[in-house]
């Protein structure tokens, strides 16, 4: 079984730019008595952009691309070197593993990426996992690493996924503040009121909030909770009442179908009538052309699109049988989505 862990910017980047390095080797050290215990652990780290900005006598993140860009190149290499140290002395190899978004939304480069991840597993190395944002361009905020936590959870099938932060966990109101609770069910996180994240990273616990939710749809359970001090993870392996657990949805959803609603993006939306709303959800049945009503954006054949109800609500994500012209012409027999590549959202 594997664990992911995630580390925000806020823990790895401390004051001028400088590296945590107390906090990267206390999860170092628990995550390398995890490894020999016998699972699999693989980290999600922020801090490359941070790291790069002092290189470039930036404090703040910056909003340009190619600036981000050249931040992340230059704080990459110190980010993982930092691991690599943090893991040295426990003699359990940490491989660099950076993604972006087309190796989640591509269905091939997703299983070579969740080979590669196998075998690291195998040689019982720790992926030490970023976005590649030197090279990304619009894909540079994929949502955020919580969300890539949450993508990297499903991909591995993760059996937890853990979330730090700078606080223990989801409170009522910012921590510290009067009548600020601790919520210890994120059942309950809709009674948060939700800050920003920090100047050099893009989070916040608003996102790892819907990162949480994600990877719970797709059966792994999640904690968000504090990442300083000497033991954070093995209180929360052991189930101890750390941070704010998320309980996983017992669905039972295939992996195909997890990549599809998780993995790829929608390239266009299909409106349907009632009656083939209820074909597909109560029948099982595929879309045809001649259900939909009407069709936004340009997308080819093998694109990934949103289904939507008379009410207006998506109901269905499936991967187009046909282009959006094909389908916009209701030919009467075209099959618009096939039923074994669509999944139901709700």
């Amino acid at each position: 079984m594997t664990i992911v862990v995630k580390l925000g910017t806020s823990l790895i980047v401390g004051p001028g730019g400088r590296v945590r390095r107390i906090v990267l080797r206390e999860r170092a050290r628990e995550v390398a008595a995890i490894v020999r215990g016998g699972e699999s652990v693989c980290i999600v780290t922020s801090g490359a952009i941070g790291l790069g900005l002092a290189r470039l006598g930036l404090e703040r993140r910056p909003k340009e691309v190619p600036r981000l860009q050249a931040a992340s190149a230059l704080g990459q290499s110190r980010l993982q070197q930092a691991w690599d140290a943090a893991f040295a002395p426990h003699r359990v190899p940490a491989g660099q593993v950076l993604l972006t978004a087309i190796d989640v939304s591509d269905r091939a480069a997703y299983l070579h990426a969740r080979n590669a991840f196998t075998a690291l597993f195998r040689y019982g190395a720790v992926p030490i996992v970023n976005e590649n944002d030197a090279t990304a361009t619009d894909e540079i905020t994929f949502g955020d690493n919580d969300a890539l936590a949450a993508q990297v959870a499903v991909l591995v099938q993760a059996r937890l996924l853990i979330l730090l932060t700078e606080v223990d966990g989801v409170y009522t109101r910012a921590p510290g503040t009067p009548g600020a609770e601790l919520l210890s069910e994120g059942d309950l996180a809709g009674q948060a009121v939700l800050g920003e994240g920090s100047k050099l990273g893009t989070g916040g616990m608003g996102s790892k909030i819907v990162a949480a939710q994600m990877a719970a749809s797709a059966g792994i359970p999640t904690v968000i909770a504090g990442g300083h001090g000497k033991d954070v993870l093995a209180p929360i392996l052991a189930g101890e009442p750390r941070g704010t657990r998320f309980r996983a949805d017992d669905s039972g959803v295939p992996a195909f179908k997890l990549w599809l609603r998780f993995g790829k993006p929608a390239a266009g939306r299909l409106t349907v009538d009632a009656g083939a709303r209820r074909a597909l959800v109560e029948g099982g049945a595929s879309l045809l052309a001649v259900g939909v009503v009407s069709v936004d954006g340009r997308f080819e054949a093998g694109d990934a699109v949103e289904l939507v109800g008379p009410d207006g609500a998506v109901f269905a994500k499936g991967i187009a049988g046909a282009d959006a012209k094909e389908i916009a012409s209701r030919q009467r027999g075209l099959e618009a989505v096939h039923r074994d590549r669509l999944v139901l959202l709700s």
